[in-house]
C-alpha cells in the first residue's frame, strides 16, 4: 500500500486528536468494572479526548485464567458491551476495551476480544487477539481461542486512523507493521502485562519499539496492579514518552498530531522504505 503523509493531504481541522488511556485494576465483577470505567471515561471526556482506550480484560481479571472466564462470557451484544457502549454515547467519545466473549453457547473456550464504540454508542469493529499469551508459565490457549488472520480492524476519528493490537501481540512486530500499511496512524493497545522480573522494562522498550519501526503513535492501555505491571504510555512516532503512569489506576491523555506524523515520516521513511512483505504463518 502506498502512503501518501503529504501535508497538503491533511485537513487541519480534523488531523488532530486527543486521545486518553485507562488504567485500573478490573475485578471478577462485570457490571463493577463497568462502573468504574465509566468514571474513568467521564475524567477522560472532561479533559478533552475523543479516544478512549481501556485495557485488555476489562470485564473480567484474574491473575490465571479457568472455567471462571468461560463462565462469565458474553457474546458482542451481551451487557457488559452494551454496556460500553452507553458509556461512549453517554460522554460522546469513541471507547475501546476488552472483553471476554462467547464463542458460542456450552463452549469450553473464549475469545479475548477488543471492541470499538463511536460516540452513538455503535460497534464499529473488534478485534480478537491472534497471539495467545503461552509464555511464562502461563497457557492463555488451554482457555482461550486465538482469532483469524483478518484485514486489519480499524476505525477513523476526523482524518486519524487507528488500528488495535491486544497485550501479547506486542511481541510481534510484523503485526503492528501490517496494521501500519495498512494506513493505521496509532495503534491502541490494551493489555494485561503480567507483573514479574524485567517485564516493565520489556514493556516500555517493545511499545516505544513498534512506534519508531512503524512510523505510529502508540496508546497503550496496561491493567494497574495487583494483575496488571501498569506503565500504561502514549508514545510518539519517534519513541518518545508523551504520558505515562505508574501501577496505580489513573488517565493519560495527548494528541495525536498528524501533521507532525507526517514530518516523521518524511524524516525517516521507513514505511516506504521497506523490502518485505507481511505474510501469513500457517500453524503447525
Amino acid at each position: 500500500m502506498q502512503l501518501n503523509d503529504s501535508l497538503a493531504h491533511q485537513d487541519p481541522a480534523v488531523s488532530t486528536v486527543p486521545v486518553a488511556v485507562v488504567q485500573f485494576a478490573p475485578g471478577t465483577e462485570p457490571s463493577d468494572n463497568l462502573a468504574v470505567l465509566r468514571e474513568h471515561v467521564r475524567t477522560a471526556a472532561e479533559r478533552g479526548a475523543m479516544v478512549v482506550v481501556a485495557p485488555e480484560y476489562s470485564m473480567f481479571a484474574v491473575t490465571r485464567l479457568d472455567e471462571r472466564v468461560v463462565a462469565v462470557a458474553e457474546q458482542l451484544t451481551g451487557p457488559f458491551a452494551t454496556g460500553l457502549g452507553a458509556i461512549a454515547a453517554e460522554f460522546g467519545v469513541y471507547l475501546v476495551a476488552g472483553m471476554v466473549e462467547q464463542v458460542e453457547p456450552g463452549a469450553d473456550r473464549i475469545r479475548n476480544t477488543l471492541v470499538a464504540f463511536d460516540p452513538a454508542g455503535t460497534l464499529i469493529t473488534r478485534y480478537r487477539k491472534v497471539h495467545l499469551y503461552d509464555a511464562f508459565g502461563y497457557l492463555e490457549s488451554d482457555v482461550v481461542q486465538a482469532g483469524a488472520i483478518e484485514t486489519p480492524a480499524t476505525f477513523t476519528v476526523g482524518a486519524v486512523t487507528f488500528g488495535m493490537q491486544t497485550c501479547f501481540d506486542l511481541r510481534f512486530p510484523e503485526g503492528f507493521r501490517r496494521i501500519a500499511a495498512a494506513g493505521a496512524q496509532v495503534l491502541l493497545l490494551p493489555a494485561q502485562w503480567i507483573p514479574g522480573p524485567a517485564k516493565v522494562d520489556q514493556w516500555t522498550t517493545l511499545v516505544r519499539a513498534r512506534a519508531i519501526e512503524s512510523t505510529v503513535y502508540v496508546a497503550a492501555a496496561d491493567q494497574a496492579a495487583p494483575r496488571g505491571a501498569g506503565a500504561s504510555m502514549i508514545v510518539d512516532p519517534t519513541g518518545r514518552v508523551l504520558a505515562e503512569l505508574g501501577d496505580e489506576p489513573g488517565v493519560l491523555s495527548a494528541d495525536i498530531d498528524l501533521e507532525y506524523l507526517a514530518t516523521v515520516r518524511i524524516t525517516n521513511p521507513s514505511l516506504a522504505l521497506r523490502r518485505f512483505a507481511i505474510t501469513e504463518r500457517v500453524a503447525e
